[in-house]
Formats: structure tokens, C-alpha cells, sequence
């Protein structure tokens, strides 16, 4: 999960002044020549010494430290943490800090902050309406969900209670609360290559995550238990950048999080009947699971399938029994940016060894937690899911580098923090007692672990900004995850195809890829699809799987636990490619253009030879295929006879020869004409007329202002097909335009040419794709009716029932509380 933002509002003041500008001076005052491959130099950033023109770190890059010593304790009754963090704060940057800011999450719950108080009711991003109050004539109504939030805030007293900020001696720090973030003011300026300690204590009432919608929370039972889902929960500091400085930016509940790596050491209370996953290793498993819990965690790190270390029947008596003992898991993280963790007496618990290839970390512990409810589905499929991601994830960027990976089922539907995941679904119980799962719940719960397994690697290590790129981790893990489902069951519709995005591309409610998240106007397509999107055009049609994979591998190598900006990405990708792609950044991420390539006419050309003998003769085949003149026709009916009919005894050469006949005259001047010929002009004509080629012209136009490359499958008049790839260059010159010459044997005469056959470009508009026209029949038939030699298409109904929807925002909330 996370968020984007314009670059504009992504780059420093004096940058976007300078952007501004050069877009002004760009502006034609002669013809309307648009250049849609102008070189990106002008709007990316001027590399420099933290990040180079090739997109790699520069040789002064730096990041900022921050390492954490927390102690925390969970009140289950009050549902409420208190908590002391002990915070150390490197400073790896060239510059002097006068102050820290420090992020507080939790005060977006606030009745007074800025997310509550410009809440646009009835506006985007809302789930949608279950049962509603108000005047049924009213297009605005207020649904329960939102009533169940307000009456949740009214009731419990949410947000921070900072209760103490002192340095190490113990002595008071002057601080100042500014909504969701907190400036700590220094006694003297920390110079660079220096650090800080200081802490903080803090309490907060955790907030019931399906009453207010939140990313983490506490999930109540009938029987009075709770999972609790504790994330974006301790003061963390705020990401000092090279490109931004201090990140200060209000977290209005859909921007996700940029943080600083560092080492965790957590003490987490919580009741002794509770089973606690975290992120991190566990550092005292003597002092919180039994011996043999502890054997059953040793014997699953070999074995084949996941191994219980907490059984059903343990889970259930652990429920009924409760207790008032505490215990203290304590937990150790090194080079992460993040914390979660979850708690509960309802928790099953397996868990199964990854045996990775690599000298990062060559075990690694993928385990689930999960109550009853989770079911057979939660027990086959969640632990193996975070493997297969491993598997495939590793290959395309990186070993896994952290000791566990882990599955924990709650209620937020999906969110991701290191080393540790939050899934929704479960299964549901019969009428008979039996618990039961849909084909939906089955392949949602595979996909949702893939998702966000694969937000480890991005951006948990790979950091991208999550508040200013949504896209950066969601539309680059969109595509990876497309990669790793269809390598569990390609007959399950994964991932995201050019054809998912078209219907969003031709919207008007839409922003360039390169807007930040709390400004786009839907974030799941803008953020997860149409990046997702982009990247598979550029890998299996632009750069093709062997540039692409070589690219990407080396952009996630580059950029592992540190922190990349778009160009960092776009140019990464276009140096190790060796392609220049600025267009298809320009066009995919900076703009709001679609795809609509139209084949307009084809003509067929045969070359003018100049040779009597053969150039009338074609003529004359040109003039006997025209039809009959409508005027001789009805002459002929009305029996009208012809002069040359009734005086046979007057006529001459030309009546017994028409006008394509040669005469010595036409061939006398051929042969001057040869004559004349240069011996290279004469030899190319001998060959050109020896030959005999087909010369077909094909005009196209760009009627959405993307340009792509024109994908053509030509079919000859002797059945045969051929597939035909012209570069995105060719609108270079011409970007509304263009025409492209073919040649073809002689018995290889043109029958139909269709663009985009397999719908590979995201081509919004099939219609015009056809040449001669044809009559187009619904979007299922129409692909289903395709033939293609060695392409395998996956089934799209599942695509259209999605198209088939009138409910855009439902759409929308469905795909963002899925990563939410």
C-alpha cells in the first residue's frame, strides 16, 4: 500500500520553478508540431552527487538512521497501549538539525484533524453504501458505516497522549504538536556525523479498524475476543531526504509512509494466553512457548509442508480459557524502516522453511497466524503463498534478506510492513457446523498474500516515498504480483493486462501517474493498474522479457535499502536497457493520453515501369475492372444501336485497337528512356520489374495522442497470417500521422490488416483496429473469435463483469481495501 504525488509537488521549490518555466519555453509559436519523444532532462531532477544521470546512487549519497528500543504494553480490556520508546537519530547528511519531526499517526483519528475536518462526505474513496438513512430523493445519503464511525469517535477519546519527550539525561525536550506530526525543538544543532538520544512516552486507545476504516486496529469477537492489529503505532521519525528535506506531510489516512531504516529492539506485554507475530526475529522463545512449540518451530524449518506450532484444538482452549498472567515477547529487527505486530488468544499458528539459493539470508521462517475462522483455506494456502512470492520475487530482484516472512489474518484486508503482512479473507461457517470457502475467497486470500508479501521487497526495502509515488510500490508490485500469480495457476485471472486499464484510460476522471495520492481522483487504477499496465507493454512489447528482467533486476539491486525517486527508476531502466524510453514516460506517467491507433486506408501501389508492354496492359486491367457506365447500360436496355454499328464500312486502326495498344512510338521512347538510365537506375528497374512485388501503403492516425509502437497482424489471400512490429519511433516526426510501406511477393496479395491483434497496448477503441471495417461484436466474442499461432490468451470474463459495473468508486474501494 502507499501513495503518489505529482512531481511537481514531489520536487523542491526552486526545481519546480525551473519546470514550470521550461514547459512555457517548450510552448510552439510556429505550426502545431507537438514532440512526444522530447528528452525527460527537462523535468526530471539535475543528477548530482547523491544520484547520478545513470540512476544509481551517487558517490555522496546518504540516508539518515533511526534505531528504536520500544517497550510496549497491551490493556485487552481497554483495548489500549502504553508504551516508552528509547530513539537514537543519526545524522548521515551533510547538514546541521535544528529540530526532528516525528510522524503520529494515530492523531488522524483526531475529531480536529485535518483528514476529519476535510472529510468531502459523500466524495471519493468511500466504501460503498450498505443501508442508508436520509431523503430517498437525494443523491447524498448517509450510509451505517459512516454513522458507525462517527459514533466509535464520539465515544472513545482517540490519538496520542504524548506524556513525555526528554533527552538522555532526562531532561524535558520543548515539542510541538502539529496534527499528525510532532516537531522535537534541539538543545543545539545535531551537526552531521553525529547522533541524538531521546525518548518518548505515549499511550493511545487503539481504534476498532472496521468501525473507522484504518489500517490497523483491534477486530472484537461474539465471545469477547480480539485480534489486535497494531501498526503506524509508535512516534516514528519523519524521512529527511537529499530531494525534499524534512518529508512534512500531513498523513490524511490514504498517503502511505516514508521512514528511515534502522535496528528495533520491541518488549511487547501482552496477556500469557496471547500468541504474538511480529516483525523481527523473536530473541526469548524460552520464556514465551512451550518446549514443545519450540520443537514444532525447529521441525518446520525442513519440513515439506507447514508445520502447526500453534494447533486448532490449542487455539480454541486458549480462547475459552483467558487468564490474568502476563508475558513479554521481545523481538529484534535490523535494517528495517517499519514495526507491526499482531496479538491474540485466537491466533493458530504454522509455519514452514524457505530454503533460498542465495548468501543474503539462506533460511528464512514463512509462517501464518490465523484464528479458527481462517480455516482449511488459511491452512493450505496462506504459508505456501508467502513462499511461492519468495521464490518468484527473488528471482526478479533480490534474495530475500530478513530471517522471517509472515501471514496474519485480521481485519484490514491488506496491508504490509517488514517482514510482516495483514490478509483479510476466511472462510464462512454452514448451516451444518463445517467452515466452507468460495472459488473467490481462495484465489482473493492467494492473491492478497502475494500482494503484500511483495510489498517486503517493495518498498519495505526497496524505500521508495510511499506519501509522494504511490505508483513506485503499488504499480511496480501490481506487475510482479501479475508475474507471480500466473506462476502459481495461469488458468486464475492474475494480475493486470493492457485490456484491464482501457476503460480508465479514456476517462475524464483521471490524473497523470505522477500525481501525489491524496489529489488522485482514483487511486486504484491510477496507482496499482495503469502503472501495472505500463510496465507489461514495456516488457513483453517494447523492450521484450530479456532487457526488461536484466533492467529491473539491476533498478531493485541498486536502490536495495535505499531510497529511489522516478527518475532514480526511469533512468535505471534506460540505462541498463539501452533504450531510450523518455517518450514512454512522458506519455504512460507524465500525461492523461490513451491509446486509439487507427488503420485509416491501404492502398496497393504497382510499379510504374515505364515499359509500354507491361504498363498498358496493366491499364487495361485497371479499365476493364471498372464497372459499366450506367448511362451505356440503360442505352443497351432501351435498345439503342451504336453509329459504329450501322457504318461497319468506316473504320480504322484505332477501331480495332484500343488505347492501351503499343505502338513503335511508345517503345521508341522507352528505349530513350532506358538510355538515359544511369547503370545503378537501370539495374534496380530490371530487378523491381523482374521481381513483380505487391507495394501496399498503410495510413494510421493517433487518435488518443499515446504513442506506441503499431503491432500488425497482415492476412494474405492464401490464408496465411503474418505478425509485422513497427517501432513507437515512427511517430516521431508525424505524432498525429503516419504512413508505413509494405512490400510483398507477388502471390502474397494483402487481404485484411487488424492492429493490436491480442490487445497488447491497452488500445482503447477495437473498432478502428480493422481494415477493411468490420462489424464488431461484443468484447467477449471478439476476443474469443481471435486466432493467433503461439499466443495463449487468458479468459476475460472476469474483466468484463468488472467493465460491466455502473459503480466506479465501489470499484475503487474494492482494490484499495484489498491493500488496505
Amino acid at each position: 500500500m502507499n501513495i503518489t504525488k505529482s512531481l511537481a509537488l514531489a520536487l523542491m521549490l526552486p526545481i519546480t520553478i525551473v519546470t514550470l518555466a521550461n514547459a512555457s519555453a517548450i510552448k510552439q509559436t510556429k505550426g502545431d508540431f507537438e514532440d512526444k519523444f522530447r528528452q525527460l532532462d527537462e523535468v526530471l531532477p539535475t543528477p548530482n552527487v547523491y544520484r547520478n544521470a545513470a540512476g544509481e546512487p551517487g558517490e555522496n549519497y546518504w540516508q539518515q538512521k533511526v534505531d528504536y528500543k520500544i517497550k510496549v504494553s497491551l490493556d485487552e480490556e481497554k483495548r489500549r497501549i502504553t508504551a516508552t520508546e528509547d530513539i537514537t537519530y543519526q545524522n548521515n547528511s551533510p547538514y546541521r538539525l535544528k529540530y526532528l519531526w516525528v510522524q503520529l499517526d494515530q492523531n488522524r483519528f483526531k475529531d480536529d484533524s485535518i483528514a476529519n475536518m476535510t472529510d468531502n462526505f459523500g466524495g471519493l474513496g468511500r466504501r460503498g453504501p450498505v443501508n442508508t438513512i436520509g431523503d430517498a430523493n437525494k443523491a447524498t445519503k448517509l450510509n451505517l458505516n459512516e454513522l458507525r464511525a462517527m459514533h466509535f469517535k464520539a465515544d472513545n477519546e482517540l490519538g496520542y497522549e504524548i506524556n513525555a519527550v526528554k533527552d538522555s539525561s532526562g531532561k524535558k525536550l520543548s515539542f510541538t504538536v502539529v496534527g499528525t506530526q510532532m516537531r522535537i525543538d534541539l538543545p543545539k544543532p545535531l551537526k552531521s556525523g553525529d547522533d541524538v538520544k531521546f525518548t518518548i512516552d505515549f499511550a493511545f486507545n487503539i481504534v476498532e479498524e472496521n468501525a473507522v476504516s484504518a489500517r490497523s486496529g483491534y477486530e472484537k469477537f461474539e465471545d469477547g475476543n480480539d485480534i489486535f492489529l497494531l501498526a503506524q503505532w509508535f512516534p516514528r521519525l519523519h524521512a529527511y531526504t537529499d530531494y525534499e528535506g524534512w518529508n512534512n506531510k500531513e498523513f490524511l489516512g490514504r498517503g502511505e509512509f516514508t521512514l528511515e531504516f534502522g535496528d528495533y529492539e520491541v518488549e511487547i506485554d501482552v496477556p500469557a494466553d496471547h500468541i504474538v507475530s511480529s516483525t523481527g526475529e523473536l530473541a526469548n522463545p524460552k520464556a514465551v512457548l512451550t518446549k514443545t512449540q519450540r520443537k514444532r518451530l525447529e521441525e518446520a524449518k525442513t519440513a515439506k509442508r507447514p508445520v502447526f506450532i500453534v494447533t486448532e484444538e490449542e487455539a480454541l482452549e486458549n480462547e475459552k480459557e483467558g487468564t490474568d498472567k502476563r508475558k513479554t515477547w521481545k523481538f529484534k529487527a535490523k535494517n528495517v524502516r517499519d514495526f507491526a505486530w499482531a496479538s491474540s488468544r485466537t491466533f493458530m499458528w504454522d509455519a514452514k522453511g524457505y530454503q533460498q539459493g542465495g548468501d543474503v539470508q539462506d533460511h528464512v521462517m514463512a509462517m501464518s497466524f490465523f484464528p479458527v475462522e481462517g480455516g482449511d483455506l488459511w491452512k493450505k494456502y496462506s504459508t505456501e503463498s508467502v513462499i511461492h512470492t519468495m521464490e518468484v520475487y527473488s528471482r526478479y530482484s533480490f534474495d530475500y534478506p530478513y530471517p522471517t516472512a509472515q501471514s496474519v489474518n485480521g481485519p484490514v484486508g491488506g496491508m504490509e510492513y517488514p517482514m510482516i503482512t495483514f490478509n483479510g479473507p476466511r472462510t464462512e461457517l454452514r448451516d451444518d457446523g463445517d467452515r466452507t470457502y468460495s472459488q473467490a475467497e481462495k484465489r482473493f486470500l492467494i492473491g492478497v498474500v502475494i500482494h503484500e508479501i511483495g510489498h517486503i521487497y517493495f518498498p519495505m526495502i526497496v524505500n521508495s516515498d510511499e506519501r509522494q509515488w504511490t505508483w513506485m510500490d503499488e504499480g511496480l508490485n501490481s506487475f510482479l504480483d501479475g508475474v507471480a500469480g500466473r506462476e502459481w495457476d495461469p488458468t486464475i485471472p492474475w494480475g493486470v493486462e493492457p485490456r484491464d486499464i482501457t476503460g480508465y484510460m479514456k476517462s475524464q476522471n483521471q490524473v497523470p501517474i505522477m500525481t501525489q495520492s491524496d489529489s488522485v481522483l482514483r487511486l486504484g487504477p491510477n496507482a496499482y493498474t495503469k502503472p501495472a499496465a505500463a510496465l507489461n507493454i514495456l516488457r513483453e512489447v517494447i523492450l521484450g522479457r530479456e532487457l526488461f528482467d536484466f533492467a529491473f533486476k539491476e533498478y531493485s539491486e541498486r536502490w536495495m535499502f535505499k531510497r529511489p525517486t522516478p527518475s532514480d527508476f526511469f533512468r535505471t531502466m534506460e540505462e541498463a536497457s539501452g533504450v531510450d524510453l523518455d517518450w514512454f514516460w512522458r506519455g504512460w506517467f507524465y500525461s492523461t493520453d490513451h491509446v486509439d491507433i487507427s488503420i485509416d486506408k491501404v492502398y496497393k501501389m504497382r510499379l510504374d515501369t515505364h515499359n509500354p508492354d507491361i504498363d498498358f496492359a496493366r491499364l487495361r486491367d485497371i479499365e476493364n475492372d471498372k464497372p459499366s457506365s450506367l448511362f451505356v447500360e440503360r442505352n443497351k436496355a432501351e435498345g439503342k444501336t451504336l453509329w459504329i454499328d450501322r457504318n461497319k464500312d468506316v473504320t480504322d486502326f484505332y477501331d480495332e485497337n484500343d488505347r492501351f495498344t503499343v505502338t513503335n512510338k511508345e517503345r521508341n521512347k522507352y528505349n530513350k528512356f532506358l538510355k538515359d538510365l544511369k547503370p545503378w537506375e537501370r539495374e534496380t528497374l530490371e530487378r523491381a520489374i523482374r521481381e513483380d512485388k505487391n507495394y501496399y501503403v498503410l495510413e494510421f492516425s493517433n487518435k488518443g495522442g499515446l504513442v506506441m509502437p503499431i503491432l500488425l497482424q497482415l492476412t494474405y489471400k492464401d490464408g496465411t497470417v503474418e505478425d509485422m512490429y513497427i517501432p513507437a519511433e515512427i511517430w516521431r516526426r508525424s505524432p498525429k500521422q503516419v504512413r508505413k510501406l509494405i512490400v510483398t511477393d507477388k502471390e502474397k496479395e494483402l487481404a485484411n490488416v487488424v492492429v493490436d491483434p491480442g490487445w497488447e497496448t491497452a488500445d482503447v477503441n477495437i473498432e478502428n483496429n480493422h481494415y477493411p471495417r468490420e462489424i464488431i461484436p461484443s468484447r467477449v466474442e471478439a476476443y474469443k473469435s481471435k486466432k493467433r499461432t503461439g499466443k495463449v490468451y487468458r479468459d476475460i470474463m472476469q474483466d468484463i463483469k468488472t467493465e460491466l459495473k455502473t459503480d466506479d468508486e465501489a470499484k475503487d474501494a474494492k482494490k484499495e481495501n484489498k491493500d488496505n
